[in-house]
């Protein structure tokens, strides 16, 4: 595990303070009670109007997101990829928009940062999420099998529409688009879709990226038998692999409808069942992979298979993945070695940032070991500092 204890390469560019904050700030979110408290009191202080942004600004968001605009994160970008060789995708992490004009205001969004990374070598992907360009319930029944109403019918159609656009600008501009993925029960309607997507637009190679969520018991098989359907139609496939993002919530919605939980019984079977789908795309050669990991096992395992199959580092098929803010001594000392890196830069105006924020916070709080991570790294590189 040497190669990531390096923590003089993983905080090259933290500034005194700027490693202090992060270090009080892991030491909070390590506090399971206060995560809580302090995020009903934010989600009352929001609603209420209070005047709180300033403080979450200059504490959370700015150690996770990147700013409230795309040109907010310019130079944080430019100085991850100019002094670090980390690039940065820019994730517009506003949540939860029922309105057609916001579906077509992220639109707008995803298509100026296909702009943006066809300018930018520190940009190699633009991202958005199923629910970003239509209605959360719309997908939800279609993966249902229910018959849409006349209208319903003319909305989803706005909704393929405005995914052949990114597209279509994609293809155009030679930029990867990474789509992400969210519950089970509107997952199907999304996964449908993305398939007809990459059977159109990833003729030559992966444009067209879905995402498979390996906390999912059930991702595997999905992997196999795309597999062999792209293999049938001759198109590429590209994913960015993840452990997943929603499992208290999945589980609690399973237990309460009464159907068996499409998560794994344990952490043990997710990393299992993550490592397995890791191995199965380095195997073959017209996948695309996207690996997005915290976990440094996994990062070794990827690094492992490159050199199996003969695959250099700085292939354009392999991409290792981290969020801002998190796991620095991952993405700086892969990318040390020659490795493609991306950290996910989410921005957005700070009130509508809060839901992504807040699963930040509570996934470092619920998973074993990572905030105790990241804390004693800083530790270490505060006491080399020092010295």
């Amino acid at each position: 595990m040497k190669l990531f204890d390096n923590t003089q390469t993983a905080f090259k560019l933290k500034s005194d303070s700027e490693l202090e904050r992060a270090y009080f700030l892991f030491r909070m979110i390590q506090n399971q009670p206060m995560v809580r408290i302090g995020t009903a009191v934010t989600n009352f202080a929001l609603k209420a109007h209070l005047p709180v942004e300033g403080l979450i600004r200059s504490t959370v968001f700015d150690h996770f997101c990147g700013g409230v605009t795309e040109e907010d994160c310019i130079p944080t970008i430019e100085e991850m990829y100019n002094k670090g060789g980390v690039s940065s995708v820019l994730d517009y992490s506003v949540e939860g928009k029922a309105e057609e004009a916001s579906f077509d205001e992220a639109l707008n969004k995803i298509l100026k940062i296909i702009q943006f990374s066809e300018e930018k070598q520190s940009i190699p992907f633009a991202v958005f999420k199923p629910t970003g360009f239509g209605r959360f319930a719309l997908y939800q029944k279609l993966t249902e099998g229910k018959e849409l109403t006349t209208n319903e019918k003319s909305e989803w159609d706005r909704v393929v529409n405005r995914f052949h656009t990114v597209c279509k600008a994609a293809v155009k501009k030679d930029v990867p688009l990474l789509i992400d993925a969210e519950e089970s029960w509107m997952q199907d309607a999304a996964d449908d879709l993305i398939e007809e997507l990459m059977e159109i637009y990833n003729k030559e190679k992966a444009i067209v990226f879905n995402t498979l969520q390996m906390y999912r018991h059930d991702r595997m098989e999905y992997l196999r038998n795309l597999h062999q359907r792209a293999h049938q139609k001759g198109y590429h496939i590209g994913m960015k692999v993840v452990r997943g993002a929603y499992m208290e919530k999945e589980r609690a919605r399973a237990e309460e409808k009464e159907y068996e939980s499409p998560i794994c019984v344990n952490k043990q079977a997710t990393d299992t069942n993550y490592d397995e789908a890791v191995r199965y795309m380095m195997e073959h050669k017209n996948m695309a992979i996207f690996a997005g990991t915290h976990n440094e096992e996994s990062s070794f395992l990827l690094m492992e298979l490159a050199k199996k199959h003969n695959i250099a580092v700085s292939d354009k098929r392999m991409w290792f993945g981290q969020l801002y803010g998190m796991s620095d001594h991952i993405s700086f000392n892969l990318a040390e070695e020659g490795y493609n890196v991306a950290k996910y830069v989410p921005f957005g105006p700070v009130r509508d940032v809060m839901p992504y924020l807040i699963r930040r916070a509570e996934e470092n709080t619920s998973v074993a070991g990572q905030t105790s991570r990241e804390l004693n790294l800083l530790k270490t590189e505060k006491a080399r500092r020092k010295l």
